[in-house]
C-alpha cells in the first residue's frame, strides 16, 4: 500500500533525525560509567559480560589517516562489512618529538578514536607499544630514542624509563574506555610486539610491561603477538614443550601464509593452501599456532588481509587486492574459525598513507596494502567475503565453542570436510574446502549428515554442491533460528533476526534447505513471494525441503505447522554485497540497495526510520524489519515508500546516486617557482648552522677513526631532508671525494663543491629487505682543486628509519652523512635539518610533516606563502637544474556537502611504474607533506589527498618540492587531480588545522628575498 505521513509522524521522524544525526557525529561529552563488565575466557572463547564471542577484527591505524572526522568513516564500514572490532596501534613516535613533550590532540586525539569506536558500536584490540613495528619509521619508537644509550625493547634502564613515560600517557586514556571499568569497548591489550627474544632481561622488560599496564589501571587481559608461531610468550601454566611462558593472559600469534599473492612485476604468484593453525593441526606443540596454548582460545591477533609494497616494484597493490580477495579469504579465514580460531584480526583492513616521514626504509607513501578498504577508503570487492564471513561469526555465537565431530567423507575425493560440533548443543557445523585449498578445480560433490534430525545425504535433490576454483563453504545443520528449527542448509547463513534468515550462495549455483516441523502435522503454509523455489513437504518426517537456484534475490516465507511466520531472503553472491544487516533501538534490520549502510535510528512511538549511508549510482532501497516501520529517511531526507506482501518497506523510486564533480584542471592553473637548493651556494650564510663537533655516537654507524660524528640524529635532526656544508683550505691532491651516508631505501645523496654540481647517488631498491646505508664517490673538478677556501654542500635525504624486528637497535643505524672524506683535507663540518630540530616550529602538523629543505624552513610549502615575486612557470616542465626547485599553485574544489569524493595528485604516467625521469618529489598539500614521488624508481605515480587536509569545498594550496639530477627530461612531468571514486553520502567533514604562512611566520626562518 502507499505510504501517508502525518504531520504528527512527520514531527516524529523529524526529532528522529535529529537525534540520529546527533548520535552519528558527535563524540560523547563523557562515558558513561557502568557497574564492573567482565571479560573471561577458556579454551574455546572470549565471554564478555558471560557471553561466547567470537572476534572478527580489522586493523586500522588512525596515524595513517590525518583527518579525525574521516576516523568515522572507516569505522562505519568496518563495522558494516561484517567486523565486530578494531584494532589499533599506537605509534609512540607520532604524539612526541622530544622527551617529555606530548600531543595528544588534533590529528593525534587517541581519545576521540576510541569513543568513535564506542559510537560505531565496535571492540577495541588495542597494541600501544612500545614497539609496533607495522612498516614504520623506527618501528614505532620516537626519533629521539635512536640516540639512546641502553639496548631498546630490553631491561636498559634508560629504555624503560622512556617507555613509562609513553605509556603513562596512552594507558589513562585507554583504561578510560575499557569494556571492564571504563566506559568503552577495549577488550584487549597487547603488551608487545614480535619479541622473539625471550630470555633474562628480556623476561624482565615484559613482566616491566605488565606490571605497569595494571599499575595504570589496565584491566583487560593482556597479550603479546607471536611472530610467525614459535611459542613465545603463551600464558602462565602452560605446559607445552619449547614455549616461552611470559606474563601474559592470551597468547597471540599472526600469520601472513600467502604474503601479497603477487610477484614484483604484479602479476599473481602461486597460489598455496591454507594451513591448519588450531585443532586439525598435523604436528600439535609448540610451532603450530594456538595448539602452543591448549588452555586459552585460538588468537590471531595479525591474519593476513594484503601485504606491503616496496620501491622498486611495478606496484602490487591491486593484484594483492584480487589474490588475497574473495577466495583466499573464504579459504583462508575459513580454515582458521574451522581450526578454532576464536579471535581474529585482519591486518590490514584499511591500511592508509605513509604520509610525510612516516614510511619505514621497507614501503613507500602508500601503505593500501591490498586491503579491504583501499587507501582511498573505497570498498573493495574482497570486502564481500570479509561480510559474509563476518555476519557468520556474529550470527553464531556458539561456533567458537566446538570440538572435532566425526571424519566426514565427501563423495569427491577432492574435497576436505572440517567437521565441529558445538559442545553445548549438537549444532553441527561442516566446512567444505578442496582436499588441496589451492586446487581452482571445479568439483561436484554429496556429504553425508547425522545429527539428531536424522541421517541425510546431502543434497537430496537437484544439482550436488560444489565447488568452483578457489572457494570454500559453510553447511550449518541442527540449529534454532528465527522461529525455525534448521536441519541443514547448503546455502551459507549470512544472518538472521527473530523473524528473518538471509541465505547466499554463488551465482547460479544450486541450494537446498531443509526445515524441520513436528511430524504428523499439517503442512506448513510456504508463499513464494518472489524468485523460483521448489517446495517438498514429507508429513512423516516433518521435513519441509526447499530447492533454488542462487539467482538475484528470491523470498519465502514459511508459517504454520505450529512455526511463527518466517520470511526467508535467498542471495546470489552480487546481490549479497547490497544487503546489510545493521542495528537500531527496534532491533537488527536488513537493508537491500544502497552501497554502503552506516547507521539506522528507529523511535518506537512513531515507528519512524532514519537510515544513513551511501549511494555509488542510483538504487531503489528495500527494509526487512521484526517491527512495524511507518516513516522511512535516507541521509535525513523523507521518502516515499510501499510495503510489499511479504512486510518489507521499499521506496518505488530511486536514491539517487551521485553527481559528476569536476576537478580543475592543474595544466591550466597559475605556476610559480624557484630554485630552492641555496645550500649549495658558495655564499649561502651557515653561520647559525650546529657544527659537527662530536666524537662518539650510540648509533652502530660509527665514523672513520679520528672523525667527528655526523649522523644527523645525533644533532637532533631526526626525519626529512639535512644538509651538510663543510669548510676547507688547502689544495685538493686526491680529487675523490668518499661518501658513506644512510638514506634508507631509496635513500638521496647529492654534493656540489663551490656551488658546482658533483652529482647524487641513490640507494638501491627493488627488494623487501633494502639496504639502507650507501657508499659511492665523486670527482672534484680541476677548477676545484687549487689552494684556498672551498665549501662542500652535501644533501642526504633519508627515506625513514629501520625497523628493529631483530632487536639489535637497527632503529639507531645512521642516517644522513656518516662519513665525507677528502684526503689531504682537514674540513670543518657544519648540519642543518629541520626547523627547531627536536623542538617543532609546526605542533599542529607534527613531527611527521618535520623536514629539513630551505623551503620548509621558510614555509614555501604552506598555504598563504606570498610567492607573488616568483617568476611564472610551465608545468610539466621539460628540464631542470641540479638540487630542488619549488613549484607551487593554488586551486578550488566543489564537491557538494552531500557528497564525498576522494581524490588523488597523479604525476606523470600511471601505466609506467619506472620513469626515464630521474628526480623526485615532495607533494604538500595545505601545508602536508601528503607523499614523495620518485620517477626512476616507482612504483606509486597516484597519491591519495585526506580529504579535512584536502578542502573539498573551497581552496586549497599545492606545493611541490622536485629535487632533480638536472638537465632535459629530468623537470616535472604532468600533474593531474583525479577522482578515484564518488559517493552521495559519507560522513560530516571537519577541516584539519592547517596554519598558515601568516600563522607561523615568527617561527620560521627568514628567507634572503
Amino acid at each position: 500500500m502507499a505510504s501517508f505521513v502525518s504531520s504528527k509522524l512527520l514531527f516524529a521522524l523529524l526529532a528522529v533525525l535529529a537525534l540520529h544525526f546527533s548520535i552519528a557525529t558527535a563524540l560523547p561529552a563523557a562515558l558513561d560509567k557502568r557497574a564492573t563488565s567482565t571479560i573471561t575466557y577458556d579454551k574455546y572463547n572470549l565471554y564478555i559480560d558471560g557471553k561466547a564471542t567470537m572476534i572478527f577484527a580489522g586493523e586500522f591505524h588512525a596515524f595513517r589517516l590525518p583527518s579525525p572526522s574521516l576516523w568515522l568513516d572507516i569505522l562505519q564500514k568496518i563495522k558494516a562489512n561484517g567486523y565486530n572490532a578494531v584494532t589499533y596501534y599506537f605509534d609512540w613516535a607520532y604524539h612526541t618529538s622530544e622527551p617529555g613533550v606530548y600531543d595528544f590532540t588534533g590529528i593525534r586525539d587517541m581519545d576521540r578514536l576510541l569513543a568513535t569506536a564506542k559510537t560505531v558500536g565496535l571492540y577495541v584490540i588495542v597494541r600501544p607499544g612500545p614497539y609496533i613495528n607495522a612498516e614504520i619509521t623506527s618501528g614505532g619508537f620516537p626519533s629521539w630514542l635512536t640516540t639512546q644509550e641502553g639496548l631498546a625493547r630490553s631491561d636498559a634502564l634508560d629504555y624503560l624509563a622512556s617507555c613509562d613515560e609513553w605509556l603513562s600517557q596512552i594507558n589513562p586514556i585507554i583504561a578510560k574506555y575499557q569494556h571492564t571499568t571504563g566506559g568503552g569497548t577495549v577488550i584487549l591489550y597487547q603488551l608487545e610486539n614480535e619479541l622473539a627474544e625471550r630470555t633474562g632481561k628480556w623476561q624482565v622488560y615484559m613482566q616491566h610491561l605488565k606490571d605497569k599496564a595494571r599499575s595504570d589501571g589496565i584491566t583487560v587481559p593482556t597479550f603479546h603477538n607471536d611472530k610467525g608461531r614459535w611459542g613465545i610468550w603463551v600464558p602462565e601454566g602452560d605446559t607445552v614443550k619449547r614455549t616461552t611462558v611470559g606474563p601474559v593472559e592470551l597468547y597471540g600469534f599472526d600469520g601472513y601464509p600467502a604474503g601479497g599473492g603477487c610477484n614484483p612485476d604484479g602479476s599473481a604468484s602461486r597460489l598455496i593452501a591454507a594451513p591448519d593453525w588450531g585443532i586439525y593441526a598435523a604436528s600439535p606443540g609448540a610451532y603450530s599456532g594456538s595448539t602452543a596454548s591448549p588452555n586459552t582460545p585460538g588468537f590471531m591477533p595479525e591474519f593476513g588481509g594484503g601485504w606491503f609494497d616496496y620501491y622498486g616494484t611495478s606496484g602490487t597493490y591491486e593484484c594483492t587486492s584480487v589474490q588475497l580477495g574473495q577466495g583466499f579469504e573464504r579459504v583462508f579465514y575459513g580454515t582458521a574459525i574451522a581450526n578454532r580460531i576464536a579471535i581474529m584480526s585482519i591486518y590490514m583492513t584499511f591500511g592508509g598513507t605513509n604520509w610525510g616521514w612516516m614510511a619505514a626504509p621497507v614501503v613507500y607513501t602508500s601503505y593500501d596494502y591490498g586491503a579491504a578498504i583501499s587507501e582511498a577508503r573505497e570498498v573493495r570487492p574482497k570486502a564481500v567475503a570479509s561480510k559474509h564471513i563476518g555476519y557468520f561469526v556474529q550470527a553464531f555465537p556458539g561456533l567458537g565453542r566446538v570440538e572435532k565431530g566425526t571424519v566426514i567423507a565427501a563423495s569427491s575425493k577432492n574435497v576436505r570436510i572440517y567437521h565441529n560440533v558445538n559442545v553445548d548443543k549438537p549444532i553441527h557445523f561442516f566446512y567444505l574446502v578442496h582436499a588441496n585449498s589451492a586446487s581452482l578445480t571445479q568439483d561436484w560433490f554429496q556429504f553425508p549428515v547425522a545429527t539428531p534430525d536424522g541421517i541425510y545425504t546431502v543434497p537430496q535433490s537437484g544439482s550436488w554442491l560444489q565447488l568452483n576454483g578457489q572457494d570454500a563453504k559453510w553447511v550449518v545443520a541442527n540449529y534454532d533460528l528465527a522461529g525455525q528449527h534448521l536441519v541443514y542448509s547448503t546455502s551459507e547463513i549470512m544472518t538472521y533476526t527473530s523473524s528473518h534468515i538471509v541465505l547466499h550462495g554463488r551465482d547460479a549455483e544450486a541450494g537446498e534447505t531443509v526445515l524441520r516441523f513436528a511430524p504428523g502435522t499439517a503442512a506448513p503454509t510456504v508463499t513464494i513471494v518472489s524468485g523460483s523455489i521448489a517446495s517438498v513437504w514429507n508429513g512423516t518426517t516433518g521435513d519441509l525441503r526447499l530447492n533454488y537456484v542462487h539467482d538475484d534475490v528470491a523470498v519465502v516465507q514459511v508459517s504454520g505447522a505450529g512455526r511463527p511466520l518466517t520470511t526467508i531472503l535467498i542471495a546470489d553472491n552480487t546481490v549479497s554485497a547490497t544487503l546489510w544487516r545493521t542495528e537500531s533501538e527496534g532491533g537488527p534490520i536488513i537493508v537491500r540497495g544502497p552501497s554502503l549502510v552506516r547507521t539506522a535510528a528507529w523511535d518506537n512511538g512513531s515507528g519512524a526510520l532514519s537510515l544513513t549511508g551511501d549511494t555509488s549510482v542510483a538504487t531503489y532501497i528495500e527494509v526487512w524489519s521484526d517491527f512495524t516501520v511507518r516513516a522511512l529517511a535516507w541521509n535525513g531526507v523523507l521518502l516515499s515508500w510501499k510495503r510489499s506482501t511479504s512486510g518489507s518497506v521499499y521506496t518505488p523510486g530511486q536514491l539517487a546516486g551521485p553527481v559528476i564533480v569536476t576537478l580543475p584542471d592543474l595544466a591550466t592553473a597559475t605556476w610559480r617557482a624557484v630554485k630552492g637548493s641555496l645550500e649549495a651556494n658558495v655564499a649561502f650564510d651557515d653561520s647559525e648552522w650546529i657544527v659537527a663537533t662530536k666524537t662518539t655516537t650510540n648509533s652502530p654507524s660509527k665514523p672513520p677513526a679520528g672523525s667527528v660524528v655526523l649522523t644527523a640524529d645525533d644533532y637532533g635532526f631526526h626525519q626529512g631532508d639535512v644538509w651538510y656544508r663543510g669548510h676547507f683550505n688547502s689544495t685538493i691532491s686526491n680529487p675523490t671525494l668518499s661518501v658513506n651516508f644512510g638514506g634508507g631505501a631509496a635513500g638521496l645523496v647529492q654534493a656540489w663543491i663551490d656551488g658546482i654540481y658533483l652529482g647524487q647517488y641513490v640507494t638501491a631498491t627493488g627488494t623487501p629487505d633494502p639496504v639502507t646505508t650507501g657508499t659511492t664517490s665523486f670527482t672534484i673538478p680541476t677548477a676545484q682543486q687549487d689552494a684556498g677556501d672551498h665549501v662542500l654542500s652535501i644533501m642526504v635525504r633519508p627515506n625513514g628509519h629501520n625497523e628493529d624486528g631483530g632487536v639489535d637497535d637497527a632503529h639507531k643505524e645512521g642516517r644522513g652523512l656518516i662519513s665525507a672524506v677528502l684526503p689531504g683535507a682537514t674540513i670543518t663540518w657544519k648540519i642543518q635539518g629541520n626547523l627547531g630540530e627536536q623542538t617543532l616550529s609546526d605542533p599542529s602538523r607534527g613531527v611527521t610533516n618535520a623536514g629539513g629543505l630551505f623551503g620548509e624552513r621558510v614555509g614555501w610549502h604552506l598555504p598563504g606563502y606570498p610567492d607573488a615575486a616568483w617568476p611564472l612557470a610551465s608545468v610539466p616542465a621539460r628540464s631542470a637544474s641540479p638540487g630542488t626547485s619549488w613549484y607551487r599553485t593554488t586551486f578550488t574544489l566543489a564537491v557538494p556537502a552531500d557528497h564525498d569524493a576522494s581524490i588523488a595528485l597523479v604525476i606523470g604516467d600511471e601505466t609506467k611504474p619506472q620513469s626515464s625521469a630521474n628526480y623526485r618529489a615532495l607533494i604538500f598539500v595545505n601545508g602536508f607533506n601528503v607523499g614523495q614521488y620518485i620517477a626512476q624508481v616507482g612504483p606509486q605515480h597516484s597519491f591519495v589527498l585526506p580529504n579535512g587536509v584536502l578542502n573539498t569545498d573551497g581552496a586549497n594550496s599545492l606545493a611541490i618540492a622536485v629535487t632533480s639530477q638536472g638537465g632535459p627530461g629530468n623537470g616535472l612531468d604532468t600533474v593531474v587531480l583525479k577522482n578515484i571514486f564518488t559517493v552521495r553520502g559519507g560522513v560530516p567533514l571537519e577541516l584539519v588545522p592547517s596554519p598558515t604562512y601568516q600563522d607561523l611566520k615568527t617561527k620560521l626562518q627568514a628567507a634572503p628575498y
